[in-house]
């Protein structure tokens, strides 16, 4: 079987891009022309107030690997505010047909990356799952669970994922599991489970198939015991009324039992607002549509200098640049080569000299980055 997939080969060799980068190539090469630029990938020129979270570097880096060019970007899980994340220097036919690939390997991640951190910084304290990746094309779902990552989600339930990142998915039980073993038949279903499932995996108790969530919740309890570690609440919106007072209920009855050491994990339809009013009630949160489905950052590349010499179209800012955090949290872009901000630290980065790959990527450092740097501006 067939997928409708570009592949990693048509990706590494240039052949994932737009058409008019290879008449491009064509043309410069007729007419004798390859000229030495700088080029920049900006969303915005200037600051505009909203920061977004630079992540996809690592893919961008390969993408570039071997290739006669330097690059200097932001470390990932970076905020920013403007002005470029990545600029890269070298011949423009060296890497003029990989434009379409790194704008939308740094794009997409950087949406989601952005995503995610909305919800971290809704839930700081709470364990808060990606649970996103039914709703994106399968062959992206690393994609979307390392940037997950990146923006300081605690994990994800993707296991071909997990795989490609070195990563135990997590996740316990659908309610397709409970259906199959018929209405009322829910403590077989926790039974089996329990009997089946590795011992490493948490014991989690879907508890809202059929009946009241209480009810289930209790029913779950008695059944397993203090093999129970987790209750999780997946009830559609259009049937949890007040969802925050059905959570509190049960968390009352649970301290009542003398089980306040189960916890109460919630998903479904969950983003930064349910995450802020729930967040004191419930234990941990899984979220999906709000980070998978993430709009892209709006990223173009643009050349900027030309053999040496200024040169934009309308509407860019000519000249090669840096950007500075300053200790207040402010983003500042000003002319490479030229002073900046007095209290100004440089955020840009080598990435590739010369084809060769010079930064490392750390998940777990730019998670640390993305939730400290979210402090330092206010995110």
């Amino acid at each position: 079987m067939t997928f409708d997939i570009v592949g990693a080969d048509a990706i590494a060799d240039g052949r994932a891009t737009d058409a008019y980068f290879e008449r491009t190539e064509a043309t410069l090469d007729h007419a004798g022309k390859n000229p030495r630029v700088v080029a920049e990938v900006t969303a915005d020129q200037f600051p505009t107030g909203e920061f977004e979270l630079f992540a996809g570097a690592k893919d961008a880096a390969h993408l570039l690997e071997g290739l006669p060019v330097d690059v200097e970007a932001l470390p990932e899980g970076t905020l920013f505010d403007g002005g470029p994340v990545m600029r890269i220097e070298g011949q423009y036919r060296d890497f003029a047909r990989y434009e379409t690939s790194l704008l939308g390997f740094l794009s997409h991640a950087s949406g989601v990356a952005t995503a995610a951190l909305e919800v971290r910084r809704a839930a700081p304290d709470s364990q808060v799952l990606s649970f996103g990746a039914r709703h994106v094309h399968p062959a992206i779902a690393a994609m979307v669970e390392r940037s997950a990552l990146v923006g300081g989600l605690d994990g994800f339930s993707h296991v071909a994922a997990g795989d490609v990142l070195g990563r135990e998915a997590g996740g316990t039980m659908p309610h397709s599991l409970l259906i199959c073993f018929g209405r009322g038949n829910q403590e077989a279903a926790w039974r089996a489970f329990d009997e089946a499932v590795s011992p490493d995996v948490p014991r989690v108790a879907l508890c809202d198939t059929y009946s009241d969530e209480k009810d289930e919740v209790l029913r779950a309890v008695d059944e397993l015991g203090e093999n129970l570690d987790a209750v999780r609440l997946d009830t559609t919106s259009s049937r949890r009324g007040n969802f925050r007072h059905i959570v509190r209920e049960i968390q009352w009855e649970l301290d009542v039992r003398g089980r306040g050491d189960v916890d109460v994990f919630l998903s479904g339809g969950l983003g930064p607002e349910e995450l802020r009013d729930l967040r004191d009630v419930a234990d941990g949160f899984g979220v999906g549509g709000h980070v998978s489905n993430a709009d892209p950052v709006d990223f173009a590349l643009d050349i900027v200098e030309l053999d040496g010499e200024p040169a934009a179209k309308r509407g860019k800012l000519s000249g090669k640049k840096d950007v500075y955090r300053t200790r207040d949290g402010g983003h500042h872009i000003a002319l490479a080569g030229r002073p900046g901000p007095t209290d100004g630290s440089t955020l840009m980065e080598p990435l590739v000299r010369d084809g060769e790959i010079v930064q490392a990527f750390d998940v777990d450092a730019a998670a640390a980055r993305a939730v400290d740097d979210a402090e330092t501006v206010d995110f």
